[in-house]
């Protein structure tokens, strides 16, 4: 279905005020400039979670502060201890929440349509973000309809596709009902690539916006390569290092991974795999790859420096809907190995900045990383071809089309707003 929505060019979009609230609550506070928004951003998680849905809903926030906008973060509560952050234009609202089954690191947020309608009657933002589908989520879809708030949705995670890799196949139809019924209840579902757009539409999602994502050129640079921590992986100059980061997961296709890794080592016994990540699949993993380095989680200049410090990148996930590593290895000057799916399908020419594997062809992928080990100028080659593509994927630009979602919003809410009343298509459900 075609979107109601107009959105501008970025470089052409109109600033203008929110949709009116027909009971006169106050808005978001804070200095924010004429033209610029106080939005909601609603998220079941948050860094320093480590996952890429909480590192690109960080991303997101600190550009539309950037760009003068106010933003009110609802986040689950994540500890005891945890306490809301305040400063200038941002704030944050905590909620309740629940930690995940078999990741306990990670919290769930429960309904909460209490405290939204109180958040929201004490500072009323003039948009809502829905960045994930749980309880929390929902819970916002219907307050913010209810209260005539423009709501838009991101579509982040392949829920459905998880099924069938932690034994709960019969569950995928009323997961993919859910998550079409909550997303159909925004002005705008945002969504990484064109290959998903097309597959929710099939689905019957409606009102679907490409929204890419961005990468740290800055950060993820190939000049972060550190010679002493290869010498710690025992690698020279000569060996080449194969690298993986990620989450340790069964939907992850890491057996893969290891089959890939057993190839190379035929023909290059003494290549070093790191495994930067951990989860669930974590001592299976590290029994099936005695030899691997397994890193753990890393953040920030730590990332970065395990990124530049491998040669080939290699990513077997065919469940993501974008998948951040592959553009931080593109932008860390790997050459990288995927199928033709999510970012890497989207961005990769095949040959020329990274190698594709056609979908569901597993002996492909496996010969293309082989292929690659036993050809070090073709590694650095494809390497410097995807740091040159990484650096057109810069998140200034990525930001300003999705505050143009955000301002298509807000002005078809106004268009059909009813004084005393509420937007016809956001009436209490």
């Amino acid at each position: 279905m075609e979107s109601p929505l107009t959105v501008a060019p970025v470089a052409e979009r109109r600033t203008g005020p929110g949709v009116p609230d027909p009971k006169g609550r106050p808005a978001l506070s804070g200095a924010v400039s004429p033209g610029r928004l106080r939005i909601a951003v609603v998220t079941e998680t948050y860094p320093p979670e480590v996952n890429g849905v909480a590192n690109t809903a960080e991303r997101f926030v600190a550009g539309l502060l950037d760009l003068g906008h106010a933003v009110q973060l609802v986040r689950p509560r994540q500890h005891a201890d945890d306490r809301p952050v305040r400063a200038g234009r941002y704030q944050e609202v905590l909620v309740r929440g629940l930690s995940i089954p078999r990741y306990p690191e990670l919290k769930m947020g429960l309904l909460c349509g209490a405290a939204l309608q109180a958040a929201w009657r004490a500072q009323r933002p003039d948009i809502v973000q829905v960045v994930t589908e749980g309880p929390l989520g929902w819970s916002a879809v219907r307050t913010a309809n209810a209260f005539g708030l423009p709501v838009v949705s991101d579509f982040r995670t392949n829920f459905d596709a998880y099924t069938e890799h932690y034994g709960i196949g019969w569950a995928k139809r009323p997961i993919l009902a859910y998550l079409r019924g909550l997303h159909n209840r925004t002005l705008a579902t945002m969504v990484p690539t064109r290959a998903i757009r097309e597959l929710l539409a099939a689905r019957g999602f409606d009102n679907l916006h490409v929204i890419a994502r961005g990468v740290d050129t800055e950060r993820f640079h190939p000049g972060a390569r550190s010679e002493a921590l290869r010498r710690r992986w025992g690698a020279s100059a000569e060996v080449p290092v194969v690298l993986y980061v990620g989450r340790l997961a069964p939907e992850k296709n890491l057996e893969l991974l290891v089959r890939a890794l057993d190839a190379i080592r035929r023909r290059r016994p003494d290549c070093r795999l790191v495994i930067v990540g951990d989860g669930p699949s974590g001592p299976a993993l590290r029994q099936r790859l005695p030899g691997a380095i397994f890193a753990g989680v890393c953040r920030g200049a730590e990332l970065a420096t395990h990124y530049a410090s491998a040669d080939l990148f290699l990513f077997p996930s065919v469940t993501e809907t974008y998948g951040n590593v592959t553009l931080e290895a593109l932008a860390s000057g790997l050459a990288v190995v995927a199928f033709r799916h999510a970012a890497a399908g989207e961005l990769i020419d095949s040959g020329h900045n990274g190698v594709l594997a056609p979908m569901q062809q597993p002996d492909a992928f496996v010969q293309a990383a082989v292929a690659l080990v036993e050809d070090p100028s073709r590694l650095r080659r494809l390497g410097q071809a995807g740091r040159t593509l990484a650096l057109s994927q810069a998140w200034p630009q990525v930001v300003r089309a999705q505050q143009a979602v955000f301002h298509a919003a807000i002005a078809h809410a106004r268009d059909r707003f009813v004084p005393g009343g509420l937007p016809a298509a956001t009436a209490p459900r």
